[in-house]
């Protein structure tokens, strides 16, 4: 009976916070603002493909057979710049760089200083194997001229090498591999699919900036409604009437759902925006430019992850922000704990932005278990498709250990903190809230 009793406090403590939530200007109006930046996001790969088309791509040609990189270098450069070179007035498309050897164009493309690299093999049925070095700096339109050239150079080596076709002729093969993997420690190169790792990339900026704005700002909303309540003395009405662990997870609970209500709505003109892309792109580029879709990422497993982590992302902000909220007496103090309560989800971000641009140190795998950290920082992981099962399974695991002793704390903060009153908020303040007053 009393349990019961608990949980339908809890249940109108949480009602109560989501009616009051979703039916404030503040909630229609950051919702806007969200599903416009949301919007925005996800139309970015399509601003940059116009913006590349003004572009010229450099391409770094190595070979270990003497003469072939300044052979192959030339016929890519007549067969895909031939209209450009042809005094039509056309832009060129590539800059075609023979370089001497291949670890030198590779530290090129890392540095900055080239789109990509290409080198050129011969196997011992004497054709032709194109490996193409990037970081995702190649536009997947651009990578399959490059496919088209390399076909080209293929067809003119053996008609060069045999002109009475005394020798069957080989297809080419053409690889396009992510540089980064080599240099992260892997061992090794892995094949890389340029649209999709696009599509990876722009999926995880959505779910990391999302869950970044809302995380904090929900936390601010959980804080915002504890000190209004204290400083209007409703809270010693409250405080009679629920215990404060009804009160802290009843806020926690309505904030969270009125939290992923907005989400969804901020999410779906996002969809809308990546499905849209696509056509939009086929107008403007052509159907053969490569702007289809970027959802291909955007699978129902990385939805799960991230409605998990931020559910429990959220609870774990939010017991800190009801804590903290309860040692205030005036709204206007509310700026003097919010600085200190975002610089934890500041640092988390940062990393996020490291790992959404391919890097795999070992700082950003230390991060991404940080329970602080974790709902940024793997997510962002996720989205391009670095993680271990032990790892997806020990981050998750620390932040469920962490959110309810967190929570505890919390409740224990805030037991003390709505009877204290004209004491401005300083961790002396905290200790003795967690101490019990």
């Amino acid at each position: 009976m009393r349990a019961g009793r608990s949980t339908g406090n809890i249940w109108l403590v949480a009602r109560r916070e989501f009616i009051e939530r979703t039916r404030s200007r503040a909630f229609v109006f950051s919702s806007v603002l969200l599903a416009g930046l949301a919007v925005v996001v996800a139309l970015i790969p399509l601003g940059v493909r116009l913006a590349d088309r003004a572009t010229i791509s450099r391409v770094a040609v190595t070979a270990a057979e003497p003469g072939l990189a300044a052979q192959a270098a030339g016929t890519l450069d007549t067969f895909l710049n031939g209209q450009a070179t042809g005094g039509s007035g056309a832009t060129k498309t590539f800059d075609f760089v023979v370089y001497p050897d291949g670890g030198t164009a590779t530290a090129a493309v890392r540095d900055g200083g080239l789109v990509a690299s290409m080198a050129i093999e011969r196997g011992a049925d004497g054709g032709l194997r194109f490996t193409v070095f990037n970081i995702g700096g190649l536009a997947a339109d651009r990578a399959q001229l490059l496919q088209v050239g390399a076909f080209a150079v293929g067809v003119l080596d053996w008609t060069r090498a045999n002109p009475g076709a005394t020798r069957p002729f080989v297809t080419p093969t053409f690889d396009v591999l992510d540089a980064t993997s080599a240099s992260s420690g892997s061992g090794g190169t892995q094949a890389f699919d340029a649209a999709d790792y696009a599509s990876r990339r722009i999926v995880g900026i959505v779910f990391v900036v999302l869950s970044f704005l809302t995380l904090v700002f929900y936390g601010l909303w959980v804080a915002s409604g504890v000190v209004a309540e204290k400083s209007s003395r409703v809270m010693e009405l409250l405080i009679s009437a629920a215990t404060a662990r009804q009160l802290v997870v009843g806020k926690i609970l309505g904030i969270g759902l009125a939290g992923l209500a907005q989400v969804s709505l901020v999410l779906l003109p996002a969809i809308l925006a990546l499905l849209a892309s696509g056509r939009i792109g086929d107008a403007l580029l052509g159907p053969d430019a490569g702007t289809g879709p970027s959802l291909s990422a955007l699978s129902p497993g990385l939805l799960l992850a991230f409605i998990v982590y931020f559910v429990l992302g959220f609870a774990l902000y939010a017991a800190l922000y009801a804590g903290a909220g309860s040692l205030l007496s005036r709204e206007e103090d509310l700026q003097t704990v919010a600085l200190p309560l975002s610089i934890p989800a500041v640092a988390g971000y940062f990393p996020a932005l490291l790992a959404l641009s391919g890097s795999s140190s070992g700082i950003i795998r230390v991060a991404s278990y940080v329970p602080l950290w974790s709902p940024f920082v793997m997510m962002a992981r996720l989205a391009v498709g670095r993680v271990e099962a032990w790892e997806l399974v020990l981050s998750i695991g620390l932040l469920v250990l962490t959110v309810p002793l967190v929570t505890l704390l919390a409740i224990r903060v805030y037991r003390a903190g709505v009877v204290m009153y004209g004491q401005p908020p300083s961790p002396r303040t905290f200790w003795r809230a967690l101490r019990g007053g």
